[in-house]
């Protein structure tokens, strides 16, 4: 049994006597908040997700399927040592009585039920599916997705339109829209205690319930405030244990191989051509149960590299795919060993010898501690592969397999350090291939040495930057000849324009209604005509695949093609007619919740009265990411913003987008909401005597 607390935000304080209890009483409290997020995100990893919300969920059950997730899961947890099961199994444990208690419950259960006119009983969790979800949260999120969008253009452009669309990826000192994630630290020397601060905000998509969840977990070994997954033991992302604090970023790696697979069907199964010639390889065909619909069949094949994740697609009398080799799988590790590590530890050495068991994704790591040390490191497992091979899938006949390399020595930092998933400047731990723009890292060096912060509460001005580098490298394609009064009146203003992309700015909604029209004009142009051609690897790549989006991301690149560079003139001038009855950049850029019921018609989805104005745009330090020329809603940004004050922890802020409930009906749904979009983060709360008592934890 443990003792639970609350604070006035609803967020969970676990006190237990030792880990095994914490740890159990974490995973019984985040199923009653989180039950139907967590349940769904482990049913993503079995490959089940159509089993409860219908045909919405069978691209993504393909897939999990083919990359045999949950298959990964369960191995990493045979795998791990001894005291890591335990920590996980005994989360798993609370996990089932916290959804037979109440997670169960969840209101959204009940509005499929309806809508299917049957009831599914939920199953209890197995001891793997913690890991199972941990592997879910970053199953895509590593470098293989963009690596078929490369192939696509390839195929249908010629290679050396590669690089046209990843122009961020070679070096090149053009701005171009790519968010990300901003952490930063500054040494003692640089603050007013005396002490380190680090702080940070990592973007991904805006998930409803949110991605992270804040929490207090303490016992007799350790008392940490952090964010942690939900669903997953720990806080291995961002967390302070009063002696010692981190932060992480993507670091951009290339995390996974992809291999371009010849495959043949044989008499009894199924060959795959690699250096050593044909090889059989292993099938598992299994069946997905689709609530309200037909069943489907999925084949999934793994060669001697990995897994086949795409559809196979006829060549002659051969099958052509792609798989995926992931350390993960090759190794049967997801890293879990980290997440007790971290909780203990007492120093910023701590931190990464930690993180020194973490896998996937690469992470860049900033850590402090309260005798002043800061480090950065880069950790994670990646294959070994010098930079070229890391530009285009493999193919699979003519490349042997390769090692796996870990993180590198940590860097100690004695000044400011900022990272921003920009190319590093040190060559040996350049392990990707295209990275982010450095605009954000160049804004946020300059904001600190602006600034000069003292304490965690000067860095509100940094989270809300909100100025655009692809917007200025974008507006010297604005036509400067004759045009008519209304476009030329949008062209003018655009050209005293800030480049700040705040919510009010009227200039800011007229270049984001002009890029948006410029980049539906770009991406119908003949010369990139064939891009249209459908790719074929499977539903769950289209967020990769979407041209416009693409064409967004690489505009001021294919601007100054020579195939569209005769045509910008008109282009840049027809787009500017769409841009003249524009509002203010925050009547369209308001928030895009994603919610799993969004998908499923007939239902409602929980998030559809939380579109908030937003200030920002994909590539500034107030990450609030949208697809021009397709929508301006905002579906990616900040996911949580967290400083941490290593000389008084009860210094430190924390917030995510919406709340520490998952349950619509609560209170605590979304009430952190308006403070996230106008940049206003809480203080954390460690003194148990200013929290409130909630249901102990252990009961039947």
């Amino acid at each position: 049994m443990a003792e639970v607390y609350r604070d006035a935000l609803g967020i969970p304080h676990i006190r237990a006597t030792d880990v095994g209890d914490l740890a159990e009483a974490q995973g019984e409290v985040t199923a009653r908040d989180r039950g139907w997020q967590i349940e769904v995100d482990r049913l993503r990893a079995a490959g089940r997700l159509s089993e409860l919300i219908g045909a919405a969920g069978v691209a993504w059950d393909v897939f999990a399927r083919r990359a045999r997730l949950d298959d990964t899961a369960r191995r990493a947890l045979e795998g791990t040592d001894a005291e890591t099961r335990a920590f996980v199994t005994r989360y798993a444990v609370g996990v089932r009585r916290g959804m037979s208690a109440i997670g169960a419950g969840a209101t959204e259960f009940a509005a499929l039920d309806a809508h299917f006119g049957d009831e599914r009983p939920l199953e209890p969790w197995e001891d793997h599916d913690p890991l199972g979800v941990l592997h879910v949260a970053h199953a895509l999120f590593s470098t293989f997705p963009v690596m078929l969008w490369r192939e696509h253009v390839a195929a249908t452009l010629g290679d050396a339109w590669v690089d046209v669309f990843a122009g961020y990826g070679d070096g090149g000192d053009e701005t171009l829209p790519t968010s990300g994630s901003n952490a930063w630290a500054l040494h003692g020397s640089r603050t007013a205690s005396g002490l380190p601060l680090i702080a940070g905000d990592p973007h991904r998509i805006f998930e409803l319930p949110g991605v992270y969840q804040q929490v207090r977990l303490a016992c007799d070994e350790f008392d940490v405030v952090g964010l942690a997954f939900p669903g997953v033991p720990g806080a291995p992302h961002f967390g302070h244990t009063g002696d010692a604090a981190w932060g992480v970023t993507n670091a951009m790696a290339h995390g996974v191989d992809l291999f371009r697979e010849r495959l043949r069907r044989v008499p009894g199964g199924v060959q795959a051509l690699g250096p050593d010639g044909w090889r059989d390889v292993d099938v598992e065909r299994s069946v997905i149960r689709v609530r309200g619909g037909d069943p489907v069949d999925v084949e999934a094949i793994e060669t001697e590299r990995g897994t086949v994740v795409t559809e196979l697609r006829a060549d002659g009398d051969e099958l052509v795919g792609w798989s995926v080799r992931m350390p993960a799988r090759t190794n049967a590790d997801l890293g879990a060993g980290a997440l007790l590590g971290l909780l203990r530890a007492r120093s910023a050495g701590d931190v990464v010898t930690a993180f020194g068991r973490w896998v996937d994704p690469v992470n860049r790591v900033l850590a402090a501690d309260r005798d002043g040390a800061v480090l950065a490191a880069t950790v994670g497992v990646t294959p070994d592969r010098p930079r070229p091979e890391r530009r285009l899938p493999l193919r699979a006949e003519a490349v042997a397999a390769v090692a796996d390399r870990a993180g590198t020595r940590p860097l100690e930092v004695t000044d400011v350090a900022v990272d921003a998933n920009e190319r590093p400047g040190r060559p040996e731990i350049d392990l990707g291939w295209a990275y982010s723009s450095s605009h954000r890292a160049d804004r946020i060096r300059v904001l600190l040495e602006e600034l000069q912060p003292g304490s965690v509460d000067d860095f509100g001005p940094v989270w809300s930057d909100t100025a655009s580098g692809s917007a200025i490298a974008l507006l010297q394609f604005l036509p400067r000849g004759p045009l008519p009064p209304r476009a030329a009146a949008v062209r003018d203003a655009l050209w005293e324009w800030d480049g700040r992309m705040d919510a009010a700015s009227v200039s800011g909604g007229m270049f984001a209604a002009w890029r948006a029209a410029l980049v539906r004009r770009v991406a119908a142009h003949p010369a990139l005509a064939a891009l249209h051609t459908p790719h074929g690897y499977g539903a769950v790549f289209d967020p990769w695949l979407g041209i416009t989006g693409q064409v967004a991301a690489a505009l001021t690149r294919l601007l100054a093609h020579p195939a569209l560079r005769d045509d910008v003139e008109p282009l840049a001038a027809a787009a500017l007619d769409d841009a003249t009855d524009a509002d203010e950049w925050g009547a369209t850029h308001r928030l895009l919740p994603v919610h799993v019921l969004a998908d499923v018609r007939g239902t409602v989805d929980p998030g559809a009265g939380l579109d908030v104005p937003l200030s920002g745009d994909g590539d500034t330090v107030r990450c609030t990411g949208s697809t021009p020329g397709v929508t301006d809603r905002s579906w990616r940004g900040s996911v949580a913003r967290w400083a941490w004050d290593l000389a008084d922890r009860e210094n430190s802020l924390w917030s995510v987008p919406f709340g520490a409930a998952g349950d619509p009906a609560s209170p605590h749904f979304a009430d952190q909401l308006s403070a996230w979009a106008e940049v206003r983060p809480a203080r954390v709360v460690t003194d148990w005597s200013r929290l409130r008592p909630d249901a102990p934890t252990g009961a039947a």
